[in-house]
């Protein structure tokens, strides 16, 4: 018997709607797409300035990526400590850190310490110079070679100013003066060299050391010595800004090689755009840390034209050292000119 008219697109819309509906499963059933996930991890906590800088570059990645890539942060060395992610991060795992020239060098590029020698950078402009530098590059060229790449260098960590107990202006005034430094070769021999005694001591132990006269002074960021509560036992700040303290951000080599170019770029592209967001975060809690320790009572002192060019004088006979570090012949000069 011949079916109906009626019927037969009574059949068709049954059939059409017993199609979309399994059309419609099996959207649902679709899993979602791939999510990358890297994880980053650091010492610091999300309340420092740097710290709100790595959620403000989660966020940008997040974003521009259209949530294809995502950084898990780990605050407060959560995920391990330098040494121990660096270690994981050249076997190829999915990790970034937080590091610097000085730690570099003792992962075989022993130039890029010199960054960190006293007195080597007039002001920021030339740190920014040098990270554009093709000498830059080429030192940031044989880190990648052993395992490691840097993402982004322009972030500010800190500039390094010099706390005592009694007022200093230049070099004479600190010399034989027991100054305390962090148990680094570059920082003890930095500070030997303007002719203070260093003594390479743990933070922890600073605050004591000062209060009973064992320790003369302290360096370190205004952040650092706020912190530590120094205020209470030593009055006085010279604001020598004798170490620009820029970080780096890396990641390793391998893992990053699994990468497609766009999401590397994206990786390069947000890391800088953060590094901005940093130091505007890190200029504002600097003016905030110095207001405090004013009202502590504690005495600033800024250095005229004439006196820190009496401090970069006696820091000279340091960069003289370079064979003790493994430095190339005349780095110094070689460094100087990329950032004229």
């Amino acid at each position: 018997m011949a079916t109906s008219a009626a019927a037969q697109e009574a059949q068709t819309e049954s059939a059409a709607s017993k199609e979309s509906q399994e059309t419609s499963t099996e959207t649902a059933q679709t899993p979602e797409r791939n999510v990358l996930t890297i994880q980053i991890g650091f010492e610091n906590t999300t309340e420092e300035p740097i710290g709100k800088a790595v959620e403000k570059w989660a966020e940008l990645l997040e974003a521009e990526s259209n949530g294809t890539m995502k950084l898990q942060l780990f605050p407060n060395s959560s995920l391990g400590s330098k040494s121990e992610l660096i270690d994981q991060m050249i076997m190829g795992e999915n990790i970034i850190t937080i590091a610097d020239g000085a730690f570099y060098a003792d992962y075989g590029v022993p130039d890029l310490g010199i960054l960190y020698g006293p007195f080597f950078f007039d002001n920021w402009n030339e740190v920014w110079k040098l990270i554009d530098s093709d000498w830059y590059k080429a030192e940031c060229g044989k880190l990648a070679d052993k395992g490691l790449t840097v993402l982004t260098s322009n972030w500010v960590y800190g500039e390094r100013e010099l706390m005592t107990k009694t007022k200093v202006v230049t070099p004479a005034d600190i010399k034989g003066k027991k100054i305390r430094l962090a148990n680094s070769q570059i920082y003890v021999e930095g500070f030997n060299a303007l002719g203070a005694t260093a003594v390479p001591m743990a933070l922890g132990d600073v605050y004591t050391s000062l209060q009973n006269g064992t320790l003369d002074g302290v360096e370190n960021p205004l952040s650092t010595l706020y912190g530590q509560s120094f205020q209470e036992v030593s009055k006085n700040i010279l604001m020598t800004g004798h170490i620009l303290n820029f970080t780096t951000w890396c990641i390793g080599t391998d893992y990053l090689n699994t990468l497609t170019p766009e999401q590397q770029e994206l990786l390069y592209r947000t890391g800088e755009e953060a590094g901005l967001y940093n130091n505007e975060q890190q200029a504002a809690a600097n003016d905030d840390y110095r207001k405090k320790l004013e009202d502590a009572g504690v005495t600033f002192t800024e250095l005229t034209d004439e006196e820190r060019a009496l401090w970069k004088e006696a820091s000279l006979s340091f960069y003289e050292k370079g064979s003790q570090f493994g430095w190339s012949e005349d780095l110094y000069n070689t460094v100087k000119a990329a950032v004229q």
